[in-house]
């Protein structure tokens, strides 16, 4: 792969899968189908048998996960917390072998701060890769893997579809500009400019004198003053008063010198008012 060479920034391997040719591989991926020493990486189970498989990778985001690192075990050594096996997309009839199988750890995309950036395979030579993890040997041929800090993009907006209505009600559309004056128009006189400024400031100084009114309180003019009693000072500064005067009252004290029998009010309420019987009336009536 030689995105390095070409300044493009590289994508980070987002699956790994086993495939028996380029039908059943996936539409995201990629077949590995040629190692790097120039020999068909072609996955067997043994000598002379046919059927076999390949080792395929994507780099798609769309599923938000990344590969983060890469392990071959052998088939007496549990799978590491955190891995899982990758997925195979292989023909009817087709397995593949059990003796060293290939797991992955994925994480989020947004969390992600290492990541596998490339997959190579070389034979069993000692062709060395520089920059690249060996993660051993598998059937035949040897596993190159290259990790490196990640840095996962920033998140874009999406483009929002608003109607005509929408848009003329946006809040980020730009106010139309104000109209160009002439150049060659003709200037105000002195006295109509003058005029003019002296009825703005008036004009702002009314607006001045009407928003004071609303800020004035009752208590604006009054000088702040102790009563004369509280203004008496004892030795050290620290105002005397005395506390022989204070008289403690008693709840019968208090009923006694504010009792009220109330009974101007009890006459007046019982007092009742003149009847007028209906014959005197009649008789006043004829006699006048």
């Amino acid at each position: 792969m030689s995105f390095y060479m070409s300044g493009t920034p590289p994508q980070p391997v987002t699956a790994l899968a086993w495939t028996s040719n380029i039908n059943t591989c996936p539409r995201d991926f990629t077949l590995i189908n040629v190692t790097q020493d120039g020999s068909t990486a072609h996955f067997v189970k043994g000598f002379g048998l046919k059927s076999g498989y390949y080792l395929c990778y994507s780099t798609s985001m769309a599923g938000g996960m990344v590969v983060a690192d890469i392990q071959i075990i052998s088939e007496k050594e549990s799978i590491p917390h955190g891995y899982c096996y990758i997925p195979e997309y292989l023909e009817n009839k087709v397995s593949v072998s059990k003796k060293k199988r290939v797991c992955v750890r994925m994480v989020p995309l947004t969390s992600a701060d290492r990541a596998v950036l490339d997959i190579k395979l070389t034979g069993k030579s000692r062709v060395v890769l520089p920059h690249y993890t060996c993660l051993g040997d598998m059937h035949g041929f040897v596993v190159w893997c290259k990790k490196s800090p990640f840095s996962h993009p920033a998140p874009q907006a999406k483009p929002r579809n608003l109607s005509l209505d929408m848009k003329g009600l946006s809040l980020e559309q730009q106010p139309p500009p104000l109209p160009l004056r002439p150049s060659n128009s003709t200037p105000r006189g002195p006295a109509l400019g003058k005029l003019s400024r002296r009825r703005s400031n008036l004009e702002f100084s009314e607006m001045e004198e009407t928003s004071n009114i609303y800020n004035i309180s009752a208590m604006d003019g009054v000088p702040f003053a102790l009563h004369p009693r509280f203004e008496a000072k004892a030795e050290g500064g620290v105002p005397s008063m005395s506390l022989n005067n204070i008289q403690i009252k008693s709840v019968q004290d208090i009923e006694n010198e504010y009792n009220y029998t109330f009974t101007v009010e009890k006459t007046a309420a019982s007092r009742t008012c003149p009847v007028i019987s209906h014959s005197s009336s009649l008789t006043s009536n004829s006699q006048a």
